[in-house]
């Protein structure tokens, strides 16, 4: 008998986030749950080919096997690199 597994996927974008909710087979990888949620046919901005994922905040590989009740994130890409906007604001600081 197989176990069954109850799990979310979420992505989310600034003008629109969607959490998909699935139950699938015991040993379900992170990429086959984003995969099986069909979340990439409702943002195409999704690269499938370079996922990056994590369950509850914490990054994790494409491969990680899920446990029941986690909650994979899609992440998107960083518009700006944290520490180069950081040291801009510090800049911009000093010259005031």
């Amino acid at each position: 008998m197989t176990e069954w597994l109850q799990l979310e996927v979420a992505y989310a974008r600034p003008e629109r986030q969607l959490i998909v909710k699935l139950s699938l087979p015991a040993g379900t990888t992170a990429r086959e749950a984003v995969l099986q949620s069909g979340i990439a046919g409702e943002f195409p901005d999704i690269d499938l080919t370079r996922l990056q994922l994590g369950v509850f905040g914490k990054a994790v590989p494409a491969e990680h096997v899920l446990r029941d009740r986690d909650r994979v994130e899609i992440y998107r890409p960083l518009q700006a690199d944290p520490k180069e906007v950081r040291r801009r604001r510090a800049e911009a600081g000093k010259a005031e």
